[in-house]
This record gives structure tokens, C-alpha cells and sequence, in this order.
């Protein structure tokens, strides 16, 4: 196996005509030298993550930017249920803290959530209080932080003895500590945050997209092992059952011979002048994005993320047709079309199921159905 540090793939190549394609390989831009690379492959598999970062926050690193979603979605392949994002209840909040998550295991030793005046809040919401679900404890707390617009709620585990939670929460309260919290002194501010993409690119049980030659597995693919909702490690199955599977068919699989592919042509470019668009752009998009097509969603909500989506898209689109390609870049162009998909398929779905909850559409239907998504030709 080589490995090639450095490098990201911008988007993948395929041959043939529109109901005989297959995969060809795919343009990489390697981040040192600035240059966009070709790599032929007769097969190719994403393994790239989830869109998270399309979010103010989240428990995700940085580079959970929809890469592989965004190409698959672009080289003609269909997307199902992207409008569930499961967000955990709390993330620590911290302007140095980055993305680290206050483990659910903190509520269940007994912590109680509260509000800056102290009031425990999960009791006006839910009768199991800090024991409710993930989603149901996330759509509490998104509510009091839009009820008295505050910036974070607490989570207040100081009854308990403080060498049971040294003992029991060693990391938690390392970093807290490296941050000036003192958990067994001091309640803990945290928010929800974005988690885990539940949907994706839609695969079959050897994880094979429509495209022929090209696989898809992990948080990126949608398998339909969630639902609308994820079950604590079945990541862990995708990655591993789906890793095996696809690796087994292609050892059996006969490959596609491909034909040479074009060079990158930047011949009709230029070098940026402003990066800010893209800084300014990025911050806005996961703004809109929190508060438009967050925890809870609304209609007009939505409405409203899909205008300023197109507006940005325009902005994005100009700027790759005319400039020379950066990694902001790209994750900015493929963090816009995750939204994009998130969106649509928010909009189509006429109830709340799951961790996809409308004011609009309390109800649910009495069947479930997937949302997915087909590219335009």
C-alpha cells in the first residue's frame, strides 16, 4: 500500500457515456507542490467520513467535509437520507476545547443539566430527564439555548466525590482542567453538536455505488443499517463488514481497463487575490446552516438555508472556474453541496422521524421511507 500524505482528491474521473459509465480514477491535488496529479485506477473506494464540519459545531476533526459524498453525488450517483445528522447532547464548550465531546456516561453517573441560574432544565422536557435519549436531550437543550439565547447550558456532576470522577472520567477531567474547569467543583459548559452523518452515498451490500468500479464505505455511504437514527458503534460495523465485503468483490471482480485520462488543465486560471471569500463564506454557511437546518427545523427555516445555499453556491462556483484550487477550497465546495443535499432532503420529508424533528410536520408517517436523492443527467 502507498501512502500519499498531503494530497486530496478533488474529484473523480469517469469514462464512458451517461447510462455506461464507470470509474476511471480521480484528480488529486497534492497540497505541497500545488499541483493536481491523475490517478488512473480501475477501482476506487471512498472512505472519507461525514459532513459534520457543515455545522457551528461539532464533535467532529476537521476534516469531516462530505469529500466523498460531494464527488460520488457529482460523478452521477445517488444520495439517500442526508437530512438525518445526529447531533450528541454535549460537546464541551470552549473556545480552546476544539471538538471534544462530555460523554454521555457523565449523565448517567447521575450529572444534571442546568441553566446558568442553576435550574435543572430536563425535567420541563422529558419525565426520564438527563437519562432521555440523545435526540431528545440534544432538542432540549438546542430549545433553552434559543429560549433565553444563551450560548451554552451546564452539566453539573459536582455532587458527586471527587475521586470517583477523577478515577471514572479520567480524560474529561485532565482536559477540562487544562482549560481552568475543575469538574468536581465546577459545572461543565457544553452544547449539542453535530456527530455523525447517518446518510450518504447509496451502496448495496458490497458497498457498490451506481457507478461502476466505484465503492463507498464508512460514514460516508449510506447502507441503510441507521435509519433514521445511529445506534451507538454500528459505525463500527460499516467500517468493518463493509471494508471486508467491498475488498472481497473486487479481488473477484474482473476490472475495467480505463482509458488515459486528461491532464488538469489550468491554463485559464489565476492565482486568488482574496482567500477571504472563501473564510467568510465557510463561517457563514456553518452559521445559517446551526440555525436554519439545526436540531429542530422549521419550513421557513429551510426555505431560508436553501436561498443562501444558492447565493454561496454562485460565489464558490466563480471562484473554482477562475482561480487556482486550494484544500479550503475544496472542502468549502464540497461542504456547500452536502448542505445543499441536506436541505432538499429535509424539505421532502413531511413529518419528524428520528433525529430529523419539524415544528411543522410533528407527526409521523406511518411509513418509513428513505429520501433519496438522483442526479440531473
Amino acid at each position: 500500500i502507498e501512502l500519499y500524505e498531503h494530497h486530496m482528491a478533488i474529484d473523480l474521473i469517469t469514462r464512458g457515456t451517461h447510462n455506461d459509465r464507470y470509474i476511471a480514477g480521480a484528480y488529486v491535488l497534492d497540497r505541497k507542490s500545488k499541483t493536481v496529479d491523475v490517478f488512473q485506477a480501475k477501482f476506487v473506494i471512498l472512505a472519507t467520513g461525514g459532513a459534520s464540519k457543515v455545522y457551528l459545531y461539532t464533535s467532529n476533526p476537521d476534516g469531516s467535509t462530505g469529500d466523498g459524498i460531494a464527488m460520488a453525488w457529482r460523478a452521477g450517483c445517488r444520495v439517500s437520507n442526508m437530512e438525518f445528522t445526529q447531533f450528541h447532547p454535549t460537546c464541551l464548550f470552549h473556545p480552546h476545547a476544539k471538538s471534544f465531546l462530555i460523554s454521555e456516561a457523565v449523565r448517567g453517573e447521575g450529572g444534571k443539566l442546568r441553566l446558568p441560574d442553576g435550574h435543572r432544565f430536563m425535567l420541563d422536557h422529558d419525565q426520564r430527564a438527563e437519562l432521555a435519549p440523545r435526540d431528545v436531550v440534544a432538542r432540549a437543550i438546542d430549545a433553552e439555548l434559543k429560549r433565553h439565547g444563551i450560548d451554552c447550558v451546564y452539566l453539573d456532576i459536582t455532587h458527586k466525590d471527587a475521586n470517583l470522577l477523577r478515577e471514572h472520567f479520567p480524560m474529561i477531567h485532565d482536559r477540562c482542567l487544562e482549560l481552568g474547569i475543575d469538574i468536581t467543583k465546577d459545572p461543565i459548559p457544553v452544547v449539542p453538536a453535530a456527530h455523525y452523518t447517518c446518510g450518504g452515498v447509496v451502496v448495496d451490500a458490497h458497498g457498490r455505488t451506481d457507478l461502476p468500479g466505484l465503492f463507498c464505505i464508512g460514514e460516508a455511504s449510506y447502507t441503510g443499517l441507521h435509519g433514521a437514527n445511529r445506534l451507538a458503534s454500528n459505525s463500527l460495523l460499516e467500517c468493518l463488514v463493509y471494508a471486508e465485503t467491498a475488498a472481497t468483490y473486487i479481488n473477484n471482480e474482473e476490472p475495467i481497463n480505463p482509458p488515459s485520462a486528461h491532464d488538469w488543465d489550468e491554463s485559464k486560471v489565476g492565482d486568488a487575490d482574496e482567500l477571504v471569500v472563501i473564510t467568510n463564506n465557510w463561517e457563514e454557511m456553518r452559521r445559517f446552516m446551526w440555525n436554519y437546518m439545526g436540531i429542530v427545523r422549521t419550513d421557513r427555516r429551510l426555505m431560508r438555508a436553501a436561498r443562501r445555499i444558492e447565493l454561496l453556491e454562485e460565489e464558490i462556483h466563480h471562484h473554482y472556474a477562475n482561480y487556482r484550487i486550494s484544500k479550503d477550497l475544496l472542502e468549502m465546495r464540497n461542504l456547500l453541496t452536502c448542505a445543499k443535499l441536506m436541505v432538499q432532503s429535509a424539505r421532502l420529508r413531511r413529518e419528524s422521524r428520528g433525529i430529523h424533528f419539524s415544528i411543522d410536520t410533528p407527526q409521523t408517517a406511518p411509513v418509513a421511507l428513505p429520501t433519496v436523492l438522483t442526479p440531473l443527467p
